[in-house]
């Protein structure tokens, strides 16, 4: 058993982990707990035996000067405890080491020891690994557990791995054993730019982590640090064709596989993230407001059908039109207008249409006509002989002149 003294009760605590190493790639994770003990002033309460864990020939002691007298420092695994500020705090178990070089299963069953003692309700284990991802796009995070409910109640992927694996991998298989709760969060690092340090995905694991752990993350200098570190890169690509070109086709594999609601659900997260930082932890059924109350205006609003974010819609098109009803009725009362029985909306008989159109036709001809002959009895002198001679005809004949009613319609119409 082991015992531990100084340790004050802890608060909700939850295991933090990161090894150098194999699991490691340009030291993000391990610089990621780093951050959080250097910013919260974590005070280290064990260390494991490194006589144990270690071969000195792959990880070398180092020797340094301290006033003047030597003194070595062994590789080895601490753990540190640390206090978030806010007004919830809660209490982070730090631990920060080295990959073992022997008796992983031992080292692994020391840390549930430490996790089992203080009363660890759930491990995280940091982790980066060499991936197809360009430097210029956003750093891929994946949260990863065995668990199934905690996948399900984290929205976290549940492995599917088979293949070597590191510490990373032995320790969370060893908390799903022990009845531990645990999480490993990956960061994919340029396979290009993989030398430490890389405080982009460093940056990138501490806003997974805040999303994760609902936490208020000091980042100090990191963000201009990974800035400055991307235009480095920058400048670097550009002076070789060869990885410029590689930077480009990894661009567009990324940006051609990358879905449009992933980048609203990164916006949003970085819009709550913005949030916390400013006022504390958001209210339920919305955002926190500047006066700490939930604002359902914000441009972001959560699906409570499939957790992720979307743009919050105008109700100007569900409002119904105003003149919806009178442009109805108008339409009604032109079909019923008709007299010819057809529902309101039905087109007319092909072949009405086109008698209507020869009926059309033959009427502008009559007009015609009928000024023709007008202008033709204005000029005579026999008017009204003719006149009567018309008047004498039969009614069936009226038809066979141009013009034949006083309402102006020809005789056919």
């Amino acid at each position: 058993m082991i015992e531990l003294e100084g340790v004050p009760e802890l608060i909700d605590p939850v295991m933090i982990c990161a090894f150098e190493g194999w699991n490691d790639a340009g030291d993000a994770a391990s610089t990621a707990v780093g951050h959080l003990d250097r910013e919260w002033k974590g005070e280290v309460f064990a260390a494991l035996d490194a006589e144990d864990y270690y071969d000195f020939q792959v990880n070398r002691p180092t020797v340094w000067l301290d006033g003047g007298v030597r003194k070595v420092t062994w590789p080895t695994t601490r753990l540190s405890v640390v206090r978030t500020g806010g007004d919830k705090p809660r209490d982070l178990v730090l631990v920060r080491g080295i990959e073992p070089s022997m008796r992983w299963r031992s080292f692994c069953n020391e840390i549930l020891g430490f996790a089992h003692e203080l009363g660890v309700e759930m491990v995280v284990v940091l982790g980066a690994l060499l991936g197809d991802t360009p430097h210029t796009r956003p750093v891929p995070v994946s949260g990863v557990t065995s668990h199934p409910d905690l996948a399900r109640s984290l929205d976290l992927e549940e492995s599917r791995y088979e293949g070597p694996t590191g510490i990373v991998g032995i320790l969370q298989e060893s908390c799903t054993h022990a009845g531990v709760p645990a999480v490993s969060l990956w960061a994919a690092v340029p396979p290009y730019v993989s030398q430490p340090p890389n405080p982009k995905a460093t940056l990138a694991l501490l806003n997974r982590l805040e999303d994760l752990l609902e936490l208020c993350i000091p980042l100090g200098e990191l963000p201009e640090d990974a800035r400055a570190w991307q235009l480095g890169v920058d400048q670097l690509a550009a002076e070789d064709s060869e990885v410029a070109e590689y930077v480009q086709s990894l661009e567009e594999a990324r940006d051609t596989a990358e879905l449009p609601e992933a980048s609203g659900e990164a916006i949003a997260r970085e819009f709550e993230r913005y949030l916390r930082r400013r006022d504390g932890q958001p209210g339920p059924g919305g955002h926190a407001s500047e006066s700490g109350v939930a604002d359902s205006r914000d441009p972001y609003l959560r699906d409570r059908s499939s957790g992720r974010a979307r743009p919050a819609r105008s109700t100007a098109r569900d409002e119904p039109r105003e003149d919806a009803p009178d442009a109805a009725k108008a339409e009604s009362d032109g079909a019923a207008a008709t007299g010819d029985g057809r529902p309101a909306g039905a087109a007319k008989p092909r072949g009405e249409e086109a008698g209507k159109a020869e009926r059309t036709e033959d009427r502008t001809e009559d007009e015609q006509a009928k000024d023709r002959t007008a202008g033709e009895a204005e000029q005579t002198e026999e008017g009204e002989g003719r006149a009567d001679k018309s008047e004498q005809r039969p009614d069936g004949d009226a038809g066979d002149e141009p013009g034949g009613t006083d309402d102006g319609r020809g005789g056919g119409a």
